[in-house]
């Protein structure tokens, strides 16, 4: 039986489960360029069947998730959607409606589904899914908590665990509870879209200046950065909080914003951060605490858009009474094409298989098409038999590396297929990758991708599974502080990938060969893009950002493009 997921909002995507068996995921922005894009997933959905050899006249099953109001309106007028994706990223002038289309924006998706948006939407998506050559298809709708719920769950190959969604808001829910068992998942309790802790952190994101639903790792970042306020000082701790198994705010997700400007008024950007980030880490830490207790479970699986937050993250890890914690590593929307192919094969009556320790399921591009690629650019490049060891030596000698490697990764973050490298001991690096090459804030450290016994012993409060998708802080230390300088943020915390000491594959035998020349398997590892803009996908994507500079190599494949005066160390 082939099941293709999908989701056609907020960064789009789709996903296919063969028998049961999660063959490929991606996501649309990587095709179309435009980050977190909100179009139909056409090209998603071909990449898809591609990989596994599928036709669409082979797909039984077709999921989706979310029909709430303002996802039908989305659906029957997508002029709508592009219209606020561009006023949110910023792309669209200001004028005199901007404030009222957000707050008309936010209290419109507050609205739970009713008969009339279900009926809009599957009226309307069958149409579009019928264009695409999917009309003999079943159309399966799921519920937008229940299919982070479902990654959160089939992916964490945990036996039972407590399940918590925290997201900004869709289908009438802002967060839910749930136990896992028995390959089931049991909705425990939930919490109403007006009581959202990612809209109360969006409306903080908004009013630094920063793009909500993108730019909330840069507030959790510069809140590092503020003189600590003590919890009876703080006003944010009032406006959200925990109750019970469920979250409260002080007033309804579309009233926040004014309570909180006057906070912005009397305090600096970076301690209204810091105040935003406790109020934010209390009240999870309050909700899983009392899931908890009701629930008896000691593993706990996180998914939605708030699960990004590696700070909050880490402290449910610490929290008494908690084995291990593992984050679904597409935790926001992107995920959710991916949730809802996983229920409609647990509704078919078989047991989603998903293995995550490489989230390798996107395209892959053969060696004679890199090489097309690369002439094509008219690029000067060699063949290396060993590219992982000549980077290696390249790292070694402080060099930066952009890195292209096997079929592309799913999700937000860069785990070893498409990357950008440098040694993780050299701040200067660092700097250098921030100002010339990424162009982004100073303030925003950079990650470790490090060996699993490196990782053990750099990491003071290693608990739990090996993280292997860079979704959860950890304390860097005191004898490693020097080691990963370049990776460590000025609190002392890290957000680390840890590989396998015996993984196959490049990138592995890329971190092995460092520890060899440097001391420690550890690189510094960041996402194959310019800020602002989705990693890259094909070899094409990867010779443009070349060409835009602040690399000194570029390891595609088996070929290795180096600026004027580079050398390779054996």
């Amino acid at each position: 039986m082939n099941i293709l997921g999908i989701w056609d909002g907020h960064d789009a995507g789709a996903a296919l489960v063969v028998d049961g068996r999660l063959a490929a995921a991606v996501n649309e922005e990587r095709f179309t360029r435009r980050k977190l894009e909100i179009d139909f997933p056409r090209r998603s959905i071909a990449t898809c069947l591609e990989i596994a050899g599928v036709t669409p006249e082979s797909v039984s099953i077709v999921a989706c998730t979310t029909d709430d109001v303002a996802k039908a309106i989305g659906r029957l007028y997508p002029p709508s959607k592009e219209a606020y994706y561009q006023l949110r990223r910023r792309q669209a002038p200001r004028g005199l409606l901007t404030s009222l289309r957000t707050r008309a924006k936010y209290r419109l998706t507050e609205w739970a589904p009713n008969a009339a948006s279900r009926a809009a939407s599957r009226w309307a998506l069958r149409r579009t899914l019928a264009a695409a050559g999917f009309a003999h298809a079943t159309l399966e709708m799921f519920d937008h908590h229940a299919c982070h719920a479902a990654t959160a769950a089939y992916g964490s190959g945990f036996p039972s665990a407590l399940v918590v969604t925290i997201d900004g808001l869709g289908d009438g829910k802002a967060a839910t509870v749930s136990r896992f068992h028995d390959s089931r998942i049991d909705l425990v309790a939930s919490t109403p879209s007006q009581q959202s802790p990612g809209v109360f952190f969006e409306h903080v994101t908004r009013l630094l200046n920063m793009r909500e639903l993108e730019d909330e790792g840069k507030v959790m970042a510069i809140a590092d950065y503020a003189s600590p306020i003590p919890d009876e000082r703080n006003p944010m701790l009032s406006m959200l909080s925990a109750s019970a198994m469920s979250f409260a705010t002080a007033l309804p997700g579309h009233a926040l914003h004014r309570p909180l400007a006057d906070v912005l008024w009397r305090y600096p950007n970076e301690q209204f951060a810091y105040m935003a980030q406790r109020a934010l880490e209390r009240a999870c830490e309050g909700v899983v605490s009392a899931a908890l207790t009701q629930t008896g479970e000691r593993r706990i699986a996180l998914a939605g858009g708030v699960a990004s937050n590696i700070k909050v993250n880490r402290r449910l890890r610490l929290l008494d009474g908690v084995d291990d914690v593992f984050v679904f590593p597409h935790m926001g929307d992107g995920g959710l094409a991916m949730g809802a192919a996983l229920l409609a094969t647990a509704k078919s009556g078989v047991t989603p298989c998903v293995e995550l320790d490489d989230l390798a399921f996107g395209p892959a591009y053969t060696d004679p098409q890199i090489e097309s690629a690369l002439r094509a650019s008219g690029l000067t490049y060699s063949h290396c038999p060993d590219i992982a060891s000549t980077v290696a030596g390249l790292l070694a000698d402080e060099k930066i590396v952009l890195w292209f490697q096997g079929r592309m990764e799913y999700g937000p973050r860069a785990l070893g297929h498409r990357s950008v490298l440098a040694r993780p001991d050299r701040p200067a690096l660092r700097d250098r990758l921030n100002l010339v090459l990424k162009r982004r804030v100073w303030y925003q450290p950079f990650c470790p991708s490090l060996l699993e016994r490196d990782a053990r012993a750099a990491l003071a409060d290693f608990t739990g599974s090996p993280n292997r998708h860079m979704t959860m802080a950890y304390q860097v230390a005191a004898g490693f502080r020097e080691a990963l300088s370049g990776v460590t943020s000025v609190d002392g915390s890290c957000r680390p990938q840890m590989v396998a000491d015996d993984a196959a594959g490049p990138f592995a035998a890329l971190l092995r060969d460092v520890r060899r020349r440097i001391g420690i398997g550890a690189v510094l590892n960041t996402s194959f893009n310019l800020h602002g803009s989705p990693a890259v996908c094909t070899p094409q994507d990867a010779i443009e950002m070349w060409g835009a500079g602040g690399a000194d190599a570029l390891a595609i494949g088996p070929f290795l493009v180096t600026r004027s005066g580079v050398g390779t160390n054996p």
